[in-house]
C-alpha cells in the first residue's frame, strides 16, 4: 500500500526523522512518502501556528494525497484533521488520535507527556473530542521546544523520561503517550527504561491505517465528510476552491 505521511510543519529535519520513525514499524510492502507544506510555520506551538498549519495540511493532500492509500497528518495536534477527510476517501489519521485509541487498549489510564505546557490545553480537548477523556489521568508539558526534537529528539531523552516517571507516580497511569511526532524515535527507548507501554502516535497511526486498508474501509462521503461544496475561493487560496 503507498502511505502518505504529512508532517503539517515546515521542518525538513523532522519530516525526516518522522520518516524513519514510519518505514521502521511500516510492515513489507508499504511505502512510505513524506511530505511537508510549502507553506507554514517551522514549528506548531499555538492556536495561530495550528490554524495557519491546517491550511497547509488542506493544499498537502491536494496536491499529493492522489494515488494514496492513506494519510496520516504527523502533528499532535491533529491539525487539518477533517478538513483532509473531507478532501479524500480513503482513511485519514491524526497522530493523537490513533494514540490514545491505542493507550486505551493496553492500560486503563495513561498520561501524555508533551512539548510546551502552553499545548497541553490542546491535548485535553483532543481527548475531550474523541472521547477519551476519562482514560487519560493527566497531560504533562516538558517545555521542550519542538525544533529542539529535529534529530530525533535523543538531547532529551532524560528530561522526557524523568517528566515520564514523575507522571506514572503522579497519575498512577500504566502507559505513557508520547505527545509529539518529533518524539517518535524514542518509543523503545523510553519503553524499555520506564517498564511501561509508551506509545508514538506515528507508528501507531501506520498500523492503524495499514489494518483500515486491509479491512477495505474508507473515509465516509455521507454527512459532515462528503466532498467539500464547490464555490470561489480568493487571494493566495484560489488554488484550493473545489
Amino acid at each position: 500500500m503507498n502511505l502518505l505521511i504529512l508532517n503539517p510543519n515546515t521542518s525538513e529535519a523532522m519530516t525526516a526523522s518522522i520518516a524513519q520513525a514510519a518505514r521502521a514499524v511500516a510492515s513489507a510492502g508499504t511505502t512510505i512518502t513524506a511530505v511537508q507544506p510549502a507553506f507554514g510555520p517551522r514549528s506548531i506551538e499555538g492556536h495561530y501556528d495550528e490554524t495557519i498549519a491546517a491550511a497547509g495540511v488542506a493544499e498537502t493532500v491536494r496536491l499529493h494525497g492522489a494515488g494514496m492509500d492513506a494519510v496520516v497528518i504527523a502533528c499532535f495536534g491533529d491539525p487539518g484533521l477533517d478538513a483532509a477527510r473531507e478532501a479524500l476517501e480513503v482513511p485519514v489519521l491524526g497522530v493523537a488520535e490513533a494514540a490514545f485509541h491505542a493507550a486505551s487498549f493496553v492500560a486503563t489510564g495513561f498520561s501524555v507527556v508533551t512539548t510546551m505546557t502552553r499545548t497541553c490545553v490542546t491535548a485535553e480537548h483532543l481527548l475531550q473530542r474523541y472521547g477519551l477523556a476519562s482514560r487519560c489521568r493527566g497531560v504533562h508539558g516538558t517545555d521542550i521546544p519542538v525544533l529542539a526534537l529535529e534529530d530525533g529528539g535523543a538531547a532529551c531523552v532524560d528530561l522526557i523520561e524523568a517528566a515520564a516517571r514523575e507522571a506514572l507516580a503522579r497519575d498512577r497511569s500504566g502507559a505513557i503517550v508520547l505527545g509529539c511526532a518529533g518524539m517518535a524515535g524514542l518509543c523503545a527507548t523510553l519503553s524499555a527504561r520506564l517498564g511501561v507501554p509508551v506509545i508514538d502516535g506515528v507508528a501507531a497511526a501506520v498500523r492503524f491505517a495499514e489494518a483500515l486498508v486491509g479491512l477495505g474501509l474508507r473515509t465516509s462521503k455521507q454527512g459532515d465528510y462528503a466532498r467539500p461544496l464547490p464555490k470561489q475561493y480568493v487571494g493566495w487560496a484560489a488554488p484550493l476552491g473545489w
